[in-house]
């Protein structure tokens, strides 16, 4: 998979968490009872050949289990699952197989069990080295777990991630710096870290509103930013994507179709996907709540709410927005076969002016570092 070919991804959601974290506004729920793993399975299944029947012959080139908490499904479900995608299309012999785990629910040999079943890299959310903040942030592991878990990963699967948020309540740049190294000395190839951001409709939303939680200000979140892209590329981790740091090869190949604007089908609940149909792109989006999204599926075959063809201007905005979080950026020729329209130069030349974008030697269009702190200003100029 290359800049040029950015592949077919598979994303595969899990809806269920054990808690709901303060800060999260991702298309996670809490069921008292626990949902029917078996039914749930084959209703995925079952999206996976309607989806494929839409789109046959692809290759797919990574599959990613997310949530919601994956590590909560047996590995029987996993394995269920990745037999439907391997039924339905061909797997490569190299697809990355992600799947994304919380330190409270691993164990060693339910580990072992995802990777008998093809699962061959997790992504841990770890998001703190510090007990308390760990609490702040609504998780339900301390620190001795996650040590424990990246433990188990590592002797477990050929290659491993785990995510970190900053930009928390009165952290330092110092403080940060400090926890930031203690991770990456624990960290194999791969990290996420991402700030700290106040979603709408979340406990830290209402929250803020009342003046009850105070993030770092917009200065020290720069220097925060700072800090990050300083530190994990002094440690030989430098920054791929805005938030995502990686050793050479070893980036989230899943990850990177998105971002280089590829092909990818959304399956479970409220999972978004971008498919080429013969009479163009499409965004796809399922229905979010899982028990809803399972009637659908079982009387229609998938649990879409949305399948909207997309007009070449939006096909460019969203390559813009996308591709130019990636360190290398994007393929300027590529950009304007897709959108039908060119970079205005006027624009282009002033950014490039002041230091927000440069061109590289191949043809290809980045953010600056300095860009990067204003990136979504980068993007709107761009896209003017």
């Amino acid at each position: 998979m290359s800049a040029a070919e950015p592949g077919f991804g598979v994303y595969v959601h899990w809806p269920f968490c054990a808690a709901k974290c303060p800060y999260c506004d991702f298309n996670s729920h809490v069921r008292h009872d626990p949902p029917d793993q078996a039914r749930f399975s084959r209703a995925l299944a079952r999206e996976i050949a309607t989806t494929a029947d839409r789109m046959p012959g692809r290759t797919v080139s990574s599959i990613f289990l997310g949530g919601g908490t994956p590590s909560l499904m047996e590995p029987a479900t996993v394995g269920a699952i990745l037999d439907a995608i391997a039924l339905n299309w061909t797997v490569a012999a190299n697809t990355e197989v992600t799947l994304e785990a919380n330190p409270s629910s691993v164990e060693a040999e339910r580990f072992r069990g995802y990777r008998l079943a093809g699962v061959n890299r997790v992504s841990l959310g770890v998001q703190a080295l510090n007990d308390a903040d760990l609490r702040f942030l609504g998780r339900l592991h301390d620190v001795a777990e996650a040590l424990k878990a990246i433990e188990i990963a590592r002797k477990t699967f050929p290659r491993i991630s785990f995510d970190l948020i900053y930009a928390r309540p009165d952290q330092t740049p110092a403080a940060w710096q400090r926890e930031l190294g203690e991770a990456l000395k624990l960290a194999a190839d791969h990290l996420s870290l991402y700030q700290l951001t106040i979603e709408d409709e979340t406990p830290f939303a209402r929250l803020y509103r009342a003046g009850k939680l105070k993030v770092p200000d917009e200065d020290t979140a720069a220097e925060l930013y700072a800090v990050t892209r300083e530190t994990a590329e002094g440690a030989g981790l430098p920054a791929y994507e805005v938030s995502n740091h990686a050793r050479p090869d070893a980036e989230c190949r899943h990850n990177l179709v998105y971002w280089r604007y590829g092909e990818y089908a959304g399956i479970g609940p409220g999972a978004h996907g971008r498919l080429r149909l013969p009479d163009g792109r499409h965004a796809t989006e399922t229905e979010r709540n899982p028990e809803a999204w399972l009637a659908r599926v079982e009387r229609y075959g998938d649990g879409l709410i949305v399948d909207e063809l997309l007009n070449r201007e939006e096909q460019g905005d969203e390559m813009l927005l996308m591709g130019l979080r990636l360190a290398e950026g994007i393929d300027i020729a590529r950009y304007e076969k897709l959108s039908g329209r060119d970079l205005d130069p006027e624009q282009l030349a002033d950014l490039v002016a002041h230091g927000m974008v440069e061109r590289t030697v191949d043809g290809r269009l980045r953010a600056t570092r300095a860009g990067s702190f204003v990136l979504d200003a980068v993007v709107a100029d761009l896209a003017a």
